[in-house]
């Protein structure tokens, strides 16, 4: 065993998984610029106050679970960015991007970091991908942030996944919520557990959110949010879901879901998958007009956005064999080398892998010096669609032998037609 060991709760991922994380990426880029969304990268790290006024001093992540430090000359602290909404307003702030455009629709992948208790699709350093759109956030807004959502989880061939939904209201529908949540849950004050007797004086909506399931029939009896929302509040919410009926997105409205991010208003949601178990949420979002404000705004921007876990993401298509007939792409050609013991055809070999890959083609050579046999082995191993065999007459007469592993057929070619055998064949396939 190696004398150092990754910290707990950060993980390795080696080349066999790294295809598959490209492979996700692949379809967020992709799908993101579909909808018109452009990628947008931030630091890892803000000052603490970013998260402590956008996400809420009574949320467990700022409570809780943020890693923070003071490596500032000044004495400020520094975050550990634990989740992305926050920042990404901020660069929308300092950049002054309305003030260029009305609306700007954004979208990232990044790391993470909560100190959080290590399981199966949740670690300390973690990954998500989502988008924001600022500058609009009426109901058709958040239909289309939701439909990007849900089409990329489509794309990925996810099955089995539960959209939740549900309207959190405006600050005077929550007023009124928390005041009767507080009136309903004083009487079971000596049965809550200690993290729900502290959000009942802080922020009530939080208990709502409660996985302890020695409450959870306490939690069942709560008044419901949407019996304290206001007329307005009510249309808003109805046009977010006949877009999504007129789109064909099945969804579920949940009246208990609150989400765990104070900045939310209005719409939330929530996607849930049935492979992960207890922690179930593979990703969600929700409208939060707010939040600028909270970070020193002089005027409020409308907003709505989601986040997926990427690691929950991959948990899941694992559990479903997404990835069976994903596997790591080889090279297209494998240099061969007759006599590897001579240096000027090793110095050969290395010029003609630097022709190869120079036209495009993914090109592997031998550095170890290794014998044919043994060359032929990693060919074959590495899935080479190709072998190209250099040797003493091949530099003689500039003809090179070159092999197709899959049918065995060889054939005796110069470099450029070799280049030009490997090009149509890859245009042939791009064609299939």
């Amino acid at each position: 065993m190696a004398q150092y060991q990754a910290v707990k709760g950060a993980r390795d991922i080696f080349p066999e998984e790294s295809a598959q994380w490209k492979y996700v990426e692949e379809v967020v880029h992709k799908l993101a610029s579909l909808f018109g969304f452009s990628e947008i990268r931030t630091p890892v790290f803000e000052y603490t106050e970013l998260f402590q006024r956008g996400i809420g001093s009574t949320t467990d992540i700022v409570g809780k679970e943020m890693f923070s430090f003071l490596p500032d000359p000044n004495g400020r602290s520094i975050t550990l960015r634990p989740e992305m909404t926050a920042g990404v307003m901020r660069a929308a702030l300092q950049k002054n991007l309305l003030s260029a455009a009305p609306v700007h629709k954004l979208y990232y992948i990044g790391e993470l970091f909560r100190k959080e208790r290590p399981q199966a699709g949740r670690q300390r350093q973690f990954s998500q991908f989502g988008a924001e759109l600022l500058g609009v956030s009426s109901p058709a807004a958040v239909a289309e942030v939701i439909t990007l959502m849900m089409q990329v989880f489509e794309s990925l061939g996810l099955s089995g996944l539960r959209l939740r939904i549900n309207s959190l209201g405006d600050m005077d529908d929550r007023q009124r919520y928390r005041e009767a949540l507080k009136t309903y849950f004083a009487p079971f004050h000596d049965r809550l557990d200690d993290s729900s007797r502290e959000r009942l004086e802080k922020n009530p909506l939080r208990i709502l959110d409660s996985k302890n399931p020695a409450i959870q029939d306490i939690v069942a009896g709560a008044p419901r949010l949407y019996d304290f929302l206001s007329a307005a509040s009510i249309d808003d919410f109805e046009k977010v879901l006949f877009y999504l009926d007129e789109r064909g997105i099945i969804y579920d409205i949940d009246h208990r879901l609150v989400r765990g991010l104070d900045y939310y208003c209005h719409t939330a949601f929530e996607v849930t998958s049935s492979e992960l178990g207890a922690q179930d949420a593979i990703g969600g979002g929700g409208r939060y007009d707010g939040l600028a404000r909270e970070l020193g705004s002089s005027s409020e921007v409308p907003a709505v956005g989601f986040a997926a876990g990427m690691e929950r993401v991959l948990l899941t298509m694992e559990k479903q064999e997404l990835f069976a007939a994903l596997t790591l792409q080889g090279p297209d050609v494998y240099v061969v080398l007759q006599q590897p013991d001579q240096p000027e055809l090793v110095a050969h070999s290395m010029q003609v892998a630097w022709r190869l890959r120079k036209s495009g083609i993914r090109t592997e050579i031998d550095l170890a010096g290794r014998s044919m046999k043994s060359q032929m082995r990693d060919a074959n191993r590495m899935r080479a669609a190709w072998a190209l065999f250099v040797g003493t007459s091949e530099v003689s007469s500039g003809l090179y032998s070159l092999k197709n592993l899959v049918t065995s057929e060889q054939t005796v070619l110069s470099l450029e037609a070799v280049l030009e055998t490997l090009h149509e064949q890859a245009s042939r396939e791009l064609l299939r």
